[in-house]
């Protein structure tokens, strides 16, 4: 009789309709520091286990190495320069994401889901440019980086706080708290999303969680703080991982599990500068703010049971401008027509099937707006830059960034199958590879766009644009 319930669950069909979606984006998180990616110091039993029953991905990018860029890339499934947003965006800042780009948001909206999005978003804080404007029914959490404040224990770098407006904690359109207390705000984020799929269980739903951590300046509960041999770093990933947890336990209890795909993933690398209060990139070349692997390479696990294969790990390139194009995909939902969408439907090699192979024939790394490396295969190329060194460099500690070295690279190619590092350049022995990846990146600044030779690519599309900055704020709610 035991066996009864085992074998009726065993009968039961896979579900193949549109599934729920959670989006969950870390800060500044690296490569390494995720347990199954060889985190030490602490542990990430949640994230490993979704690895363990979903798929990750050794060669995932962050569409580009700093936060509103990719950011854009990812709601937009475009390269930042594309769309408009090349650079971080600063508290008032002219630009946001122009009003007429399609969001993911939009798309499953439009497929009659719910939406939310919750904690850290960085398209521009005007109220046009905020979630509730890109197809979020609503907007919890802090518009842009936690640093971005004039409280010293938040951005202890001389000067650089002066002019910031006081952190803002908004809902939908309106600030309900200035310079909240950032040790709750993971937990606040997590009980937002949480009480989002109980009220929606009923119904597809769409979560985007962007977490404030681990960019500094780093905050944990005290439940956490002090808990990991890692110091602080490895509390607030603790901190992180606990709340996977928590969105997994919600929806194995409501029983959405097999209904829900969930994704994991990071905007960039490391900021590396911060010494202790930095992640790792394991065995990549720099971190964030560069366009090595360092900079764009991150954990990413793809979990939906009975529909993506338990346990895979899977070695071919994909980045997060395919989040649009497969969620789009999966929720029946159709891509805009009147634009380029560089991303693409990673669903063949999320399902498993035998004949798989990574969607890209090339891949741009742009920092900021400009065209500084390309990949095509194993092959990946620098073209001349300069950009922020870890070598040489004076670290920093406890909160307090040190002082990168100038990095300067000429033309250099490295073969990422055999050195992933990037510290071997074989550009002399492989001159037609060289010329080759050259004309793809002429392309590119023929089509993107690329700051570093003042090229206007013919298909960017315009950010938005506030004309007078100061004329246009956040209401604040008294509480």
């Amino acid at each position: 009789m035991p066996l009864l319930p085992v074998f009726l669950a065993a009968c039961q069909p896979v579900y193949d309709g549109p599934p729920n979606v959670v989006l969950i984006l870390a800060d500044d998180l690296g490569w390494q520091d995720v347990g199954v990616y060889g985190a030490t110091g602490f542990a990430t039993p949640s994230l490993d286990r979704m690895a363990a029953e979903g798929m990750r991905f050794t060669s995932f990018y962050a569409p580009n190495a700093a936060c509103s860029p990719t950011r854009a890339a990812i709601m937009t499934g475009s390269y930042a320069p594309r769309v408009g947003i090349p650079e971080v965006l600063s508290p008032r800042s002219r630009r946001g994401l122009g009003p007429a780009e399609v969001t993911i948001a939009e798309l499953l909206r439009e497929q009659g889901y719910a939406t939310i999005a919750v904690g850290k978003w960085h398209l521009g804080d005007h109220p046009r440019f905020l979630p509730t404007n890109h197809g979020f029914d609503s907007y919890f959490g802090i518009p842009y980086s936690n640093d971005m404040s004039p409280v010293k224990a938040n951005n202890p770098r001389e000067g650089a706080n002066v002019w910031y407006p006081e952190l803002p904690l908004v809902r939908d359109t309106t600030i309900v708290e200035r310079e909240p207390d950032q040790t709750q705000l993971t937990r606040r984020y997590t009980e937002e999303v949480v009480h989002f799929i109980e009220d929606n269980a009923e119904r597809p739903f769409f979560a985007y969680l962007a977490y404030s951590f681990p960019h500094v300046p780093l905050w944990a509960s005290e439940r956490f703080a002090g808990s990991t041999e890692r110091g602080l770093y490895g509390d607030v990933v603790a901190e992180i991982d606990w709340s996977v947890g928590e969105v997994l336990a919600a929806l194995e209890r409501l029983g959405l599990d097999e209904r829900t795909l969930v994704v994991f993933t990071s905007d960039n690398g490391p900021w590396l500068v911060f010494g202790n209060h930095a992640g790792s990139a394991g065995p990549f070349r720099e971190g964030k703010a560069t366009t090595f692997e360092g900079g764009h390479r991150v954990p990413t696990i793809f979990r939906w049971p009975g529909r993506i294969p338990a346990g895979r790990e899977i070695g071919e390139l994909a980045t997060g401008m395919d989040l649009l194009p497969t969620f789009a995909r999966l929720a029946n939902a159709t891509l805009p027509t009147d634009r380029i969408v560089d991303g693409h439907d990673l669903w063949p090699l999320l399902s498993g099937a035998d004949d798989a192979v990574s969607p890209y024939e090339r891949f741009f790394y742009y920092r900021s707006g400009e065209l500084q490396a390309v990949r095509s295969g194993k092959w990946k190329l620098h073209v001349p830059h300069r950009y922020p060194s870890m070598v040489g460099a004076e670290v920093g500690a406890d909160g307090m960034p040190g002082r990168y070295a100038r990095g300067e690279i000429g033309i250099a190619l490295y073969d990422l199958d055999a050195d992933p590092g990037e510290r071997v350049d074989v550009a002399a022995e492989h001159p037609d590879v060289v010329q080759r990846l050259l004309g793809l990146g002429e392309w590119a600044r023929e089509d993107i766009g690329d700051e570093l030779t003042d090229r206007i690519g013919e298909n960017a599309r315009p950010a938005g644009q506030v004309e007078e900055p100061w004329a246009e704020q956040l209401a604040y709610e008294e509480q």
